[in-house]
């Protein structure tokens, strides 16, 4: 086949597929009825099960589309039909640029509309006030454990965890300039400076380390002081004009970060879930262990646990516990009413599917 006989043929195909992404486009906003209709990130879940089928099937038919795009590729074919019927507003820790920001966008797709907020409370404040719908804030990282200012926030808000989403993170070190002598300070949030000691240590060990409220907020800085390095996403330097000066400074080149769904109410089951919850016990001997008992004797398997202060009690602490299995399974209601009994308070964050 000649190159124009090729080249036609690939047009008619991107025709037929443009009449296809139509065809969808109008079944998803005609969907009146619809179970998912009123509930955008349902359609959203539905979509990872979807994408899953695709797989398997794309697997048995041998086929030539690279199979690690086809998660991209539907999460946005189906983020723009959604947002026909719906716009889906996401607040995420902001500003643009940040990994929360990329993490948002990884679930959502292009077409949510993104609320940035400036510190993880403010996202926690726009989902309780319903001036976004769903929030995104970080909650865990592989390599420095528990983001402290969410779960304090998941303990004073009635909010829900409604999926959690696993970002692999490449930290990069920003600046207008190479030269590295130059930089006499190095701005980022607490997590990222705390997962790139090391490296900042043998490589810049003379700069002073700035703390700022995000990595996007850390670019946004570096990019006005000729004396400066942030610690941020390579999609950071794009969106603020910084070099990339190094790429993966993080100690830990495995390093990953868990981000979670904020929303008025949790996910339905699926089969492969997972439900946090936070309780505290009474000072007495035992009484940890009496808990973790209820767990295993419920066969419940424990994937988390970190202990914080609770509140303004002093010396009190609160357990942020994560185990699979969903909140309506019979193991887990019934441990939940154990626990109900045992402890000074219990609380479900939600039940939610397991991250691949």
């Amino acid at each position: 086949m000649s190159s124009n006989d090729t080249r036609r043929k690939i047009d008619s195909l991107d025709l037929r597929i443009l009449e296809l992404l139509n065809e969808r486009a109008n079944l998803v906003r005609d969907a009146n009825g619809n179970a998912a209709a009123g509930d955008p990130l349902g359609d959203m879940e539905q979509h990872a099960a979807v994408v899953k089928q695709l797989e398997r099937a794309h697997a048995d038919q041998g086929g030539a589309f690279p199979s690690h795009a086809l998660e991209a590729v539907f999460r946005e074919i189906n983020s723009a039909c959604v947002s026909l019927r719906e716009s889906i507003t996401v607040a995420y820790l902001g500003p643009p640029g940040t990994f929360t920001h990329m993490a948002a966008r990884s679930h959502f797709g292009m077409s949510a509309d993104y609320r940035e907020g400036s510190t993880i409370a403010t996202v926690f404040d726009a989902v309780m006030r319903q001036t976004a719908r769903y929030g995104v804030v970080p909650i865990e990282n592989s390599t420095e454990g528990g983001v402290s200012f969410t779960l304090d926030c998941l303990l004073e808000h009635d909010l829900f965890v409604r999926d959690e989403l696993v970002l692999q993170v490449s930290q990069c070190l920003l600046g207008l300039h190479h030269d590295l002598t130059r930089i006499e300070r190095v701005y980022s949030h607490p997590q990222a400076l705390a997962q790139c000691r090391t490296w900042l240590a043998k490589h810049l060990p003379s700069a002073q380390l700035v703390v700022s409220p995000s990595t996007g907020a850390a670019a946004k800085q570096a990019a006005e002081d000729d004396r400066a390095a942030a610690i941020a996403s390579q999609l950071a330097s794009e969106l603020y004009g910084l070099e990339l000066l190094r790429q993966n400074v993080q100690d830990r080149i495995q390093n990953a970060t868990r981000f979670i769904v904020l929303a008025h109410t949790d996910a339905p089951p699926t089969g492969v879930d997972k439900t946090s919850l936070v309780f505290s016990t009474p000072h007495k001997k035992g009484a940890l262990r009496a808990v973790l008992e209820i767990f295993d004797d419920e066969a419940l398997n424990l994937t988390r646990i970190e202990s914080r202060p609770f509140g303004s009690r002093m010396w009190e602490y609160a357990f942020f516990t994560d185990f699979e299995g969903h909140r309506t399974d019979a193991p887990v209601t019934r441990a939940l009413e154990r626990l109900r009994n045992v402890c000074g308070h219990v609380k479900v964050l939600g039940s939610y599917p397991r991250s691949a």
